[in-house]
């Protein structure tokens, strides 16, 4: 058995003498057996190719990287090794692309992997004359800076920098057009006021200003290829009526250049848009395939790079742009915001308000996932994760709308695109004709007759109370007129011994009267 063992110098092809004995012993007591004596004699130095320069070092490093085999290899393996003997080697993938390429039978277990470590612990004594120490250092060092430098370069098709410059001069060519055609509008609109209500888009104002210049043109002009045809018969119409000031040829000079403006700033802004949307497909596909170019572009714009939105949990890509009102809802202990930038995406706008915090839940998980696939998976990216993720978030949509749910299948993916599709049959509804019925009678007649008696007692229950309630009254008013006549007995009585006295005064005066006649 050979077993292939790389260094910063150069490829080594090492014999194992005794196969046998290393195949019956387990893999932790390789490395006791390979020591000393024995290790001279069970592994020895079949060939040795020297790399050439750096460069040579830096191809093979990186093709071993990425599971290929190198020109230099090649030659090497096919000079020393035959085709009956067994290959060790230290990577499985290396091992696929011998077998692939050369027809090699290769070997990688655990035990190969203890051989190799062995090799690695001794491998000036193995090596002997074949490499000095001194070339030894000199390539280790060369080839770490290069392999640091190789790591380092990215494709240009996956710089996450062209990105962000990109969206902020977008977001930039958005308010300057605004600006410009707000100040045209304005402007223009001191000479023709009535064509701002009926051309509302700011590019074909422009453009029909910069062709009409002033409003008594307007009738013979030709706008078929800027407006449509009853907009354009209203606008000839408002043109010979308007109300507005004339105005000179120097103003109508400055008038059209800012017309010029606004359309080119358009035309660019288009432009840059379809820029942006390319490059956010090589980068990010699956991040666009679940928010959109615009808002994928904000969240990278927002994190620095993709790699930096790539280390974020799901919560924070989830506030990502609320950051202010964040803070200021935990130092006022008042509700958290629910979304940041991931708002504007069309997943949360098809969800209503009540919703729309769970569905930016979800939609950041599945984003997460998506955005570390865009910038640490390796492989073709073709955005089928992000779709499959985007039918998931649909789906859970759709199921708090309390509607039905997609299945998702790659059948389904290719065929409806997460359009909803009616089943064949309709619901099955419930048969009242199956239900078990006692003595004949139907458990809804029942259910009416207990309401007419619960209506019954009711009633009963009302005439009851108002009974008891005019019996209160009369005992009341009884109560009252007994009250009364208890007071008049008083005063009565309080009276009479009052007249009595009055009366027997009277005819003690009378007998007074008799007496001194």
């Amino acid at each position: 058995m050979l077993v292939l063992f790389e260094t910063p110098s150069g490829h080594a092809l090492f014999k194992v003498t005794d196969t046998a004995k290393l195949k019956d012993v387990k893999p932790e007591e390789i490395g006791g057996i390979l020591t000393g004596d024995s290790l001279s004699s069970s592994l020895r130095l079949k060939a040795f190719g020297k790399f050439e320069s750096t460069t040579d070092a830096l191809a093979a490093s990186t093709a071993i990287v990425e599971g290929k085999i190198s020109k230099q290899l090649k030659k090497f393996l096919k000079k020393n090794v035959k085709d009956a003997e067994e290959l060790a080697v230290g990577e499985s993938k290396l091992g696929n692309a011998i077998k692939s390429k050369l027809g090699l039978q290769c070997i990688f277990d655990s035990s190969v992997q203890e051989i190799i470590r062995v090799i690695r612990a001794n491998f000036e004594d193995l090596v002997g004359e074949k490499s000095t120490e001194h070339e030894r250092k000199a390539m280790i060092l060369g080839l770490a800076h290069s392999l640091s430098r190789y790591k380092l370069k990215f494709s240009p098709d996956k710089v996450d920098t062209m990105i962000v410059q990109a969206i902020g001069l977008l977001d930039d060519l958005d308010k300057e057009l605004n600006t410009y055609a707000m100040r045209l509008k304005e402007w223009y609109g001191w000479h023709f006021p009535e064509m701002v209500k009926i051309i509302n888009e700011n590019v074909k104002y422009a453009q029909v200003v910069a062709r009409m210049k002033i409003r008594s043109n307007a009738k013979g002009l030709d706008f078929k290829d800027i407006l449509e045809e009853e907009v354009e018969e209203e606008l000839k119409e408002a043109a010979e009526v308007s109300m507005g000031t004339e105005i000179s040829e120097e103003d109508v000079r400055n008038i059209t250049s800012l017309c010029s403006q606004v359309t080119t700033l358009s035309e660019y802004r288009f432009k840059l848009f379809e820029y942006l949307k390319n490059r956010m497909r090589a980068i990010a596909p699956n991040l666009t395939a679940m928010v959109g170019e615009l808002v994928g572009a904000r969240l990278i714009a927002h994190a620095g790079s993709l790699l930096n939105l790539a280390k974020y949990p799901a919560s924070t890509v989830q506030l990502l742009g609320a950051e202010k009102a964040l803070f200021r809802a935990l130092k006022t202990k008042h509700a958290t915001p629910k979304y940041g930038l991931i708002y504007h995406a069309s997943v949360v706008g098809l969800a209503a308000p009540k919703h729309k915090g769970k569905i930016s839940r979800v939609l950041a998980a599945k984003c997460a996932l998506s955005i570390r696939l865009d910038a640490l998976g390796e492989g073709e990216n073709d955005g089928a994760v992000g779709e499959e993720n985007r039918l998931k978030v649909e789906n859970r949509l759709r199921q708090l709308e309390g509607k039905q749910s997609n299945a998702i299948s790659k059948a389904g993916r290719n065929s409806s695109q997460g359009v909803y599709i009616a089943p064949d049959e309709p619901a099955k509804t419930y048969n009242d004709s199956a239900d078990m019925v006692m003595d004949g009678e139907e458990p809804v007649q029942k259910k009416k007759k207990k309401l007419k008696k619960s209506a019954d007692q009711a009633e009963e229950d009302v005439d009851e109370d108002t009974q008891q309630k005019k019996k209160k009254k009369k005992k009341d008013k009884s109560a009252e007129a007994d009250g009364e006549v208890k007071k008049s007995k008083k005063r009565k009585a309080e009276e009479e011994p009052e007249e009595g006295a009055k009366s027997k005064s009277k005819e003690k005066k009378k007998v007074k009267k008799k007496k001194e006649k």
